[in-house]
């Protein structure tokens, strides 16, 4: 690790353990730049803390959504690779900024101000991203950089549709049922990913998918999701009882990897599988793979709905939004031709 980084993890040496606990930003901040295996081991081998002390500590570390750990990380370790320290002067900041704007987003960049952000407050260091110079870099990079947000093409219901005849073999019929699944429970690709068999209860009018842990939920709540039958050929309920027979499965991960020889390992499938399995049917019915996505199967449910007439309340009961801004802008796009004001004139 990066010499400049030992302020930010000495708080958890063998030497520190006779001070008081650390606030639980000091520590949200330290696993954000640690790994989460190392820190763990760390903590067994400190034989001499409570185990009060060692149950606080994991049950922050449990706290913690990997994803949002792990790009904080990268992101200090962009401006330390830079030349950038902790702490830093705004000077320093917005120098930063300025020459990262020629080769990142907008918005990389401002997540990247966020995680160097936190790594001062976390230590009760003055913050540098507040200081007016670097608002002002930043807003004039939004006005100068600024583009629209990338947003991944929905696979609407004929997209699906189109794709499934191009599905055979072991590898087709696992990739029906984790398509239309992840279509029909407007799943993010963590999630789906994620589903074991035990995870799928049969019912009478199709099926009801028990999430876990979201994006949206990372207390672990969890949530129930209603699949029905379909009317057509694209019915997700029988492509996953499909996938489950020909598997085999009673147990463990529900969507696996599939070898040329049509072998069936044990091995969960990743969330990037889910996203080259999605762009490799959308190229082969003609669609531009590029802005195709794991979430495109998601977009596409709520967008579908969204034509269908759906309540904007029924198609977060679905995707599990927490708000409806962004439901909405699926509606706005869905229904940009209704009514259209060009086309009552015209």
């Amino acid at each position: 690790m990066d010499n400049r980084l030992t302020p930010l993890t000495n708080v958890f040496s063998s030497d520190n353990v006779h001070l008081s606990l650390p606030n639980s930003v000091e520590v949200e901040e330290q696993m954000r730049l640690a790994n989460r295996e190392d820190f763990c081991n760390q903590l067994q081998s400190v034989a001499h803390l409570s185990e009060g002390h060692r149950l606080v500590f994991e049950f922050v570390v449990a706290a913690l959504a990997d994803n949002t750990r792990l790009a904080y990380r990268g992101d200090l370790a962009d401006f330390m690779a830079w030349g950038g320290e902790v702490p830093c002067t705004p000077e320093q900041l917005a120098t930063y900024i300025a020459c990262r704007s020629k080769i990142h987003s907008v918005y990389t960049i401002a997540r990247r101000v966020i995680g160097i952000s936190r790594a001062h407050t976390s230590q009760g260091i003055a913050d540098p991203a507040k200081n007016d110079l670097v608002r002002a870099v930043l807003r004039g990079m939004r006005r100068k950089n600024g583009t629209p947000q990338r947003q991944s093409v929905p696979l609407l219901k004929s997209d699906i549709i189109s794709i499934l005849p191009l599905m055979f073999g072991a590898k087709g019929i696992r990739d029906r049922a984790l398509v239309l699944l992840g279509f029909a429970a407007a799943l993010r690709r963590s999630e789906l990913v994620a589903l074991d068999v035990s995870d799928i209860q049969f019912v009478k009018e199709g099926l009801i998918l028990h999430i876990r842990r979201g994006k949206t939920d990372q207390v672990s709540k969890g949530r129930k999701i209603a699949v029905p039958y379909g009317r057509t050929c694209a019915c997700p309920v029988r492509a996953v009882e499909h996938w489950l027979t020909l598997a085999k499965l009673v147990d463990g991960p529900l969507f696996r990897r599939v070898t040329k020889g049509s072998k069936i390992g044990a091995v969960r499938l990743t969330a990037q599988s889910v996203a080259l399995i999605v762009k490799g049917y959308a190229a082969a019915i003609g669609l531009n793979a590029a802005s195709i996505s794991g979430h495109s199967l998601r977009a596409g449910l709520v967008t579908s709905a969204a034509m269908a007439g759906v309540p904007i309340w029924k198609i977060k009961a679905q995707s599990g939004h927490a708000s409806d801004t962004m439901v909405s802008r699926y509606v706005r796009d869905a229904s940009l031709f209704d009514g259209n004001a060009a086309g009552a004139v015209l």
